[in-house]
């Protein structure tokens, strides 16, 4: 008995239905395995920790930058130059040593203090100036004023 065209057809639709829900089965199948994570844990699941874990770092970054912050200004004030010379304030005198000098204690804005000490035999001064950018509203000594050029 011959098939007709219709025969065919349908067949042909028939053949193509099943491999299509063998198909949409199979992928089925394939998402709830991906769906499924170890131990049981869904995608879903993953997702949410996940996404709550960046939102704390998030915020732990935020607050890491205010605390670098703070930092920063901090570490503009502190003292971060400190620069001696020895000199001998006599030389012209013919006598003396070098036992007097200068330090200058700096911070990133040329601001701190100039200290100053003047050994004689029979004493020993200390003088201190305020450094403002570099600079003292009292008069530098050549010792000072090379000082705070280094």
């Amino acid at each position: 008995m011959p098939l007709d065209q219709t025969t065919i057809a349908f067949g042909l639709l028939i053949l193509a239905l099943v491999v299509l829900l063998v198909w949409i089965i199979r992928l089925e199948l394939r998402l709830r395995r991906f769906m499924l994570g170890q131990k049981g844990i869904s995608l879903e699941g993953a997702l949410i920790r996940l996404i709550g874990q960046v939102k704390d770092t998030d915020r732990i970054n935020e607050e890491i930058k205010k605390h670098l912050l703070s930092v920063e200004e901090r570490l503009q004030r502190s003292i971060q130059h400190i620069k001696t010379i020895r000199f001998n304030p006599f030389r012209d005198q013919g006598q003396g040593s070098n036992q007097s000098s200068v330090t200058a204690f700096l911070d990133e804005h040329g601001d701190g203090a100039l200290i100053s000490t003047l050994y004689t035999r029979d004493k020993v001064s200390v003088y201190a100036k305020p450094i403002k950018n570099r600079e003292s509203s009292y008069e530098l000594t050549e010792e000072e004023k090379e000082t705070l050029r280094k």
